[in-house]
């Protein structure tokens, strides 16, 4: 039989992308994160939504975890008669926590967990590539997929990834309302001066020395120049906030497209806004894995 009998289950990490200079390379996995359970069934479709996005995603076949499970099992030359899907959403929906890459790396997961000895079919590398392909860029799909700190890049349309263990107290304050990646992606000037550019490199490497080693260069490392300040008019509270972390020493940005304010340390909540969620967490040291089903 292609398929395994039962339930299978799988979580998957929040990411943050960018860390400041680190732009579309570096994600960090964070201990927030979605529950996924799937089923074969003899036929049709049957998708339960809790949590994050219970009211606003859809439950037919557009579903973007379904999307990617399809995905994986075209790669692997199987297809299911039937599916029951389950998600138990925890990561915020367009905050700039890699919403839509853990749905794409959970799926993908689900699919491979399905199908009876699917690394023959599939294997980490092969996910990876389907997923940024997926997504479009590799930078968070890389954390979720690998846990911990990623380096993530492109050769042509090959996705290559380096991962990195790190430790680190990290707390998100996550404002109510969404801002779309392409929104924010849309206020970014299509060249940026050199001095910039060459500043967001050193602070890009000092950030790597910050993250595995030397935690106390973190305010320095995380500073940016090429994407945060274009896209303030998107975001002008999370932007006010993050500053005024960092003018008091808290090394702070914006987590991916934003609008969610990202600092690495505690003791920060009442700087957050009234209606904003904060969630104090860690680097999360794997990324999607396998769990007891409920």
């Amino acid at each position: 039989m292609t398929f395994v009998d039962g339930p299978v289950s799988v979580h998957t990490p929040a990411s943050s992308a960018n860390l400041g200079p680190g732009f579309d390379a570096f994600g960090l996995a964070l201990t927030l994160g979605d529950t996924l359970t799937a089923e074969v069934t003899d036929a049709g479709l049957d998708v339960h939504v809790e949590g994050e996005g219970a009211t606003d995603v859809p439950r037919d076949e557009s579903h973007l975890v379904l999307r990617s499970m399809h995905a994986a099992f075209d790669l692997m030359g199987v297809k299911p008669d039937g599916l029951r899907l389950s998600c138990r959403n925890v990561v915020p929906h367009a905050r700039g926590l890699g919403s839509s890459s853990a749905a794409i790396v959970g799926g993908i997961a689900l699919a491979r967990a399905l199908v009876r000895d699917s690394d023959v079919l599939m294997d980490d590398l092969a996910a990876f590539q389907l997923a940024t392909d997926l997504e479009g860029h590799p930078d968070n799909v890389a954390a979720a997929q690998f846990g911990g700190f990623t380096i993530a890049w492109l050769d042509g349309y090959a996705a290559s990834v380096h991962r990195l263990d790190v430790s680190a107290e990290v707390t998100v304050l996550v404002p109510p309302e969404p801002v779309s990646t392409e929104l924010a992606r849309g206020l970014l000037p299509n060249t940026v001066p050199h001095r910039d550019a060459a500043a967001n490199a050193g602070r890009a490497a000092l950030l790597v020395a910050a993250l595995t080693g030397a935690p106390g260069l973190l305010l320095p490392a995380t500073e940016d120049l090429l994407h945060q300040s274009f896209r303030a008019p998107a975001m002008p509270e999370s932007h006010k906030v993050m500053r005024a972390l960092r003018v008091e020493g808290v090394p702070a940005v914006v987590s991916g497209a934003g609008p969610t304010v990202l600092a690495f340390g505690r003791g920060v909540a009442g700087v957050a806004p009234e209606g904003w969620a904060v969630h104090e967490v860690e680097v999360a040291a794997r990324g999607v894995h396998r769990v007891d089903t409920p």
